[in-house]
């Protein structure tokens, strides 16, 4: 049910200096320890003797010297990094991220200008050489952890035990102590987010046996895992509005045009998104009482706001997390040594998808050679910043890791890549689970995503032309955004396109889109690469396809029913999407085929998510085995928000309990979705 169901409880502590001795002189701890020590010197011992071989001019390699270096990093280590530490913690933001780049680099500088037998000489040489030792020490780390992240974790618990005896000290306690702090006992709850990770995803990967942590708490009965269906629009940002605000209806996609600002908002823009926050904001979000909000793109009404889109500011002094991450040898150095890695792996996996002639597949250069080791960097980052959290007793933390989801969008959701990426994710959590021990309070642990993907050749690759083109073709009207709008914008989401008139100041029925284009509505229905077309007719929202409509008020289908190929919900999902606020004048979802539930998405990813159709509605929710479901199903991510609500009031989390009352109170009645089981007896 907890995040570390089978520890036992801690045993009280005895006080005095006696029983920190004791605690110090503990045979395990003496054995670790030594351990550690003997490792990194051997792990420096090894990196000194291949800089020095590969320095030019440099003859001497004696192993007495290089022992003597070793000594020497060591004790500038020790005094420098604190002190780096310190820096970084005032400087904060940017100023932490650049003085952490260099502090591991400023250590081996200082200890090779010491060196008594001065081999290395001149700033260039000493720099050259001391990127060199940074580099090989963060491979020959990750090689000795067997690609592990068992030294992450060493480093984590570290800042843990540092953070919760500054408190202590804060709180009136000993000034020293050799005694690590104990377990907390009050419950917290800890939500990770992972980004893009559709139900039958997921579950396939738990029965393939590739997700140890998530398996095991399934198959041990302590967790329980359901499907939970976003509807439309199948984003980040509107699944975040829901579960964060409970507000997803005041986010009709991932981009959008407000006809009475005239300004194109795009949700994950910082200015955009503090201007989004405060309309879905009522004061009472998820994260109000004492929360924390980490990688996400709302704050849930959080108390303390880390990396979050909506509140644009990189973690500040207060943030140890921050800040020991960046010092940590093991912390920011490594996580660029391991990203070059990782954009050498990118390269190597596009060329194969290349002379395979894997189909469907998109260009993976560009952007995405960056944002594939800057997503890894990130969950590194946001599991320090929980770690912190956790050691300063936050009642509730809710932290979006993105890896799987950036991958995915270019390889495809299933394809090997992203399956790795699902699989590092699934390490996190077990990381998580390694430190809870050290954390001030017994948390418990609840694993959702937002949106599923959906894979597919996209609309330019089927078709030859962009759907902005189809447009133009059909209107004479250019719809692209440079510095002026257009009169007639389109704004893509995956397959879900919204299409604006933008020189009028209300929403146009299907009457007046007719009398200023008259061949778009009908042209786009007829297009293959268009599922839907839905307008507001006389009698209220109507989804036309090439060979028929459906009224979504009343259900009145003339001709072929557009909506069956997406599904028993399309329906009630594209008439709740057209209460959205900024709904635009026509709303486009592409076609997908029956056989494969291919996509066509608008943007050029073959992973796609915005529309309906295949996986990318299919959202998933793990959740301890015991705690109760109020909702035989769950529709939306307002439902979700309902249910975590809920779930914090159960734990004493919320302050004023009857919220959750309220909110369960105001909730719409959900429809009986169904959804697939993992197995007889572990299913939600």
């Amino acid at each position: 049910m907890a995040i570390r169901p089978h520890e036992p409880p801690p045993a009280p502590q005895t006080r005095g200096w006696r029983a920190d001795v004791r605690a110090l002189l503990r045979w395990p701890r003496i054995r670790k320890r030594t351990r550690a020590v003997l490792r990194s010197a051997l792990v420096t011992f090894v990196v000194l003797t291949v800089t020095l071989w590969l320095m030019p001019g440099v003859k001497s390699t004696d192993v007495f010297n290089t022992l003597g270096l070793v000594v020497l990093v060591a004790v500038v280590g020790a005094v420098l990094r604190p002190l780096l530490l310190v820096g970084i913690g005032a400087l904060g933001g940017w100023g932490a991220m650049l003085l952490g780049v260099t502090a591991q680099v400023i250590v081996i500088v200082v200890a090779l200008e010491l060196d008594p037998a001065n081999r290395i000489s001149g700033l260039p040489s000493l720099f050259f050489a001391a990127v060199l030792a940074v580099i090989f020490a963060a491979i020959l780390d990750w090689m000795a952890d067997s690609g592990s992240d068992d030294t992450f974790v060493r480093e984590a618990k570290r800042l843990m035990r540092s953070v919760r005896r500054r408190q202590a000290r804060q709180a009136g306690g000993p000034l020293v102590t050799l005694r690590r702090p104990r377990a907390g006992t009050e419950p917290g709850l800890i939500m990770v987010q992972l980004d893009g990770v559709s139900e039958p995803v997921l579950r396939w990967s738990i029965r393939a046996g590739n997700l140890p942590t998530l398996g095991y708490w399934l198959r041990s009965g302590s967790h329980s895992m359901r499907s939970w269906h976003t509807g439309l629009p199948s984003t980040t940002p509107a699944s975040q509005a829901g579960i964060l605000h409970g507000a997803s209806r005041q986010i009709p996609g991932f981009r959008w045009f407000e006809k009475e600002t005239g300004k194109l908002m795009v949700s994950n823009r910082p200015r955009d998104a503090a201007v989004i926050e405060p309309r879905l904001s009522d004061g009472r979000g998820l994260l109000r009482d004492g929360g924390v909000s980490i990688g996400n793109a709302f704050g849930g009404d959080a108390a303390i706001n880390l990396l979050t889109v909506s509140h644009a500011a990189l973690p500040g002094r207060s943030a140890r997390g921050w800040a020991a991450f960046m010092a940590s040898p093991y912390g920011f150095t490594r996580a660029i040594v391991l990203g070059i890695g990782e954009v050498i792996t990118e390269l190597h996996q596009a060329r194969l998808q290349r002379r395979r002639n894997l189909q469907p597949r998109v260009s993976r250069s560009g952007m995405f050679l960056a944002l594939r080791p800057a997503s890894m960097l990130l969950r590194d980052v946001n599991i320090s910043l929980v770690a912190e959290q956790m050691a300063r007793g936050a009642a509730a933390i809710y932290c979006d890791l993105v890896d799987y989801d950036e991958v995915a969008h270019h390889a495809g959701p299933a394809r090997p890549e992203s399956m790795r990426q699902l699989e590092s994710l699934d390490r996190m959590l077990g990381v998580l689970e390694r430190l809870a021990p050290e954390a001030a309070r017994h948390y418990h642990l609840v694993v959702l995503s937002d949106h599923g993907q959906s894979q597919g050749a996209t609309f330019r690759q089927r078709y030859g032309e962009t759907l902005e083109d189809v447009v133009s073709r059909l209107t004479g009207v250019s719809p692209r955004y440079d510095d002026a709008v257009p009169p007639l914008l389109v704004v893509n989401s995956g397959n879900l396109s919204l299409l604006y008139l933008t020189s009028y100041h209300h929403r146009l029925d299907r009457a007046e889109v007719d009398s200023v284009y008259p061949r778009l509505i009908s042209g786009l229905a007829a297009h293959p690469g268009v599922g839907l077309v839905v307008v507001r007719d006389e009698d209220g929202p109507v989804a036309i396809g090439a060979a028929g409509s459906h009224r979504l008020r009343d259900g009145v289908v003339q001709g072929v029913d557009p909506l069956l190929p997406y599904g028993p919900h399309a329906r009630h999902d594209v008439l709740r999407h057209q209460e959205s606020a900024h709904i635009a004048d026509l709303v486009l979802i592409s076609c997908v085929d029956p056989v494969t539930d291919e996509v066509a998405a608008f943007e050029e990813l073959v992973g796609s998510h915005g529309g309906l159709g295949g996986w990318q509605t299919e959202a998933v929710l793990v959740h301890p085995a015991r705690w109760p479901v109020t909702q035989p199903e769950f529709d939306g991510a307002d439902a979700v928000h309902r249910q975590l609500i809920e779930w914090l009031a159960m734990l004493g989390l919320r302050t004023d309990p009857a919220d959750a009352s309220e909110i369960l109170e105001a909730a719409e009645p959900i429809p009986d979705l169904g959804h697939p089981r993992l197995s007889r007896s572990r299913d939600g």
